[in-house]
Order: C-alpha cells, then sequence, then structure tokens
C-alpha cells in the first residue's frame, strides 16, 4: 500500500461534499494538500481543519469552465515550487434536470464539458508529464454511474466522456507507478446529488480515495466506491489487488 504521508495531493472541488470527506481523509493520513474552490473563502473551513492534522495545505481558487482561470491555478501551484504527487479531479457540475429532455439547452452540454471533461483533461496534462519524470503519481477522476437517463444528458455525457479520456490516456502509464483511473461515488446526499440519495456522503470513502493508495501499476480501471463502503482502507486496498 501506498504511504502518503508528506506527498502533496491536489484536490479540485474540495470546499463541500466528497471533495471535503477526500481532503480530511488524506489530511488524517498525512498527505500535504492543495485545496482547491471556485472562491478562496469556500475552502476556509476545510482548510483549518486539515491544517488540525499536522500536514502542510493551502488554497487555490479557479472557475473551472474558464481554461484561462484553471491555467492560472496551476501556474501559481507552480510558482509555489509544490509538484503535486496525487491528483483528485473531483469538481463536477449537474446543470438541471430536464423532464422535457427534447427541450435540452445547449448550454447544459457546453458548460457540462467546461468544468467536467475538459478542465480535468486540462490538468492531467499539465501535471502527468511531471508525475512520469519523478517516476510516482496518482490520478483519480471522478465518474458517475448514470445510465438510461436523458433528463441529465449534459451531464451524463461528459462523464463518460471523461472515462473515455481517462481509458485512453492511462494507456501510456500502463505498468508504472504512475497510476490514473476512475471512480464512482454512487449516488451520495450531497449538493449535487440532493436530499433523496440512497447513500450518505460518508459511504463514499474508502472506494473515492483507494486509487490513492493503490501499488499494483494498474489503471485504467473504474472504481465503484459503493462497493467498498464500510471497508477499512486496508481491506479496501486487497479488493482493489483483484481487479482487473
Amino acid at each position: 500500500m501506498t504511504d502518503v504521508k508528506g506527498k502533496w495531493a491536489l484536490i479540485t472541488g474540495a470546499s463541500r461534499g466528497i471533495g471535503y470527506e477526500i481532503a480530511k481523509f488524506m489530511a488524517g493520513n498525512g498527505c500535504n494538500l492543495v485545496l482547491h474552490s471556485r472562491k478562496l473563502e469556500h475552502t476556509e473551513k476545510i482548510l483549518a481543519e486539515v491544517k488540525a492534522y499536522g500536514v502542510e495545505a493551502y488554497a487555490v481558487e479557479a472557475d473551472l469552465a474558464d481554461m484561462d482561470s484553471v491555467n492560472k491555478m496551476l501556474d501559481e501551484v507552480e510558482e509555489k515550487g509544490t509538484a503535486i504527487d496525487i491528483l483528485f479531479n473531483d469538481a463536477g457540475v449537474q446543470i438541471a434536470y430536464r423532464n422535457d429532455c427534447f427541450s435540452t439547452p445547449v448550454e447544459d452540454f457546453t458548460q457540462s464539458f467546461l468544468i467536467n471533461t475538459i478542465a480535468p483533461a486540462v490538468i492531467c496534462y499539465r501535471l502527468l508529464p511531471k508525475m512520469i519524470e519523478r517516476g510516482f503519481g496518482r490520478v483519480i477522476n471522478t465518474t458517475s454511474g448514470i445510465n438510461n437517463d436523458p433528463q441529465q444528458a449534459g451531464y451524463s455525457a461528459s462523464k463518460a466522456a471523461l472515462d473515455k479520456f481517462t481509458k485512453d490516456l492511462s494507456t501510456k502509464i500502463e505498468g508504472t507507478d504512475v497510476m490514473m483511473n476512475l471512480a464512482d461515488p454512487g449516488w451520495c446526499r450531497t449538493d449535487l446529488g440532493g436530499s433523496y440519495a440512497p447513500n450518505s456522503l460518508e459511504s463514499c470513502i474508502p472506494g473515492m480515495v483507494v486509487g490513492a493508495f493503490a501499488d499494483d501499476k494498474k489503471s485504467g480501471r473504474i472504481m465503484s466506491a459503493q462497493e467498498f463502503a464500510g471497508m477499512t482502507l486496508e481491506d479496501a486496498i486487497k479488493k482493489v489487488d483483484t481487479m482487473e
């Protein structure tokens, strides 16, 4: 199992929901953190909480629909001299639920793809080469299991595109200690998932983070977080080791 103590992780969407849970868990395991949100003030609470674990941490801001803003955020991380070892592309948006799916506006697709697909790709393209150069890295892209639901066409299509991007790019690093996988949290009670979701927010851990601790040199897999619900991290790692 990979020891993340002293390593640096960038978590997008760290101010709430699943990203918030990821941040707390990683800090609890000694991982230093760069916490992203759309505005710096959104991360004040989680920043204080993770620092209480004794790790180094700071916040960055970016509008993930604006690639200039995304690149400015990445420039700031580089200027601070932070070598990102672990990337959680967690931030995402679900624009709307369209009961009349045939009236879905183009903006549902353009905004969804910018935030859910293109921004994660831009971040991967910036960080992965440096991970490869250093000989270590973990990338976990957050996907979705939504299927046969045209009322959420923009969201589900953008996540399907992220899956394809991740699986294709992972062929470049398969068999190395730079690993890139997908994690599906399941339908959880978050701001995005809503109050009627069947799964608690806490149930997504350790499934959403297990890819950061795995060391089997396999990439391109989808890890369904609910299959790991209630497990210890050690047992989750054993389960991952059996996955193709």
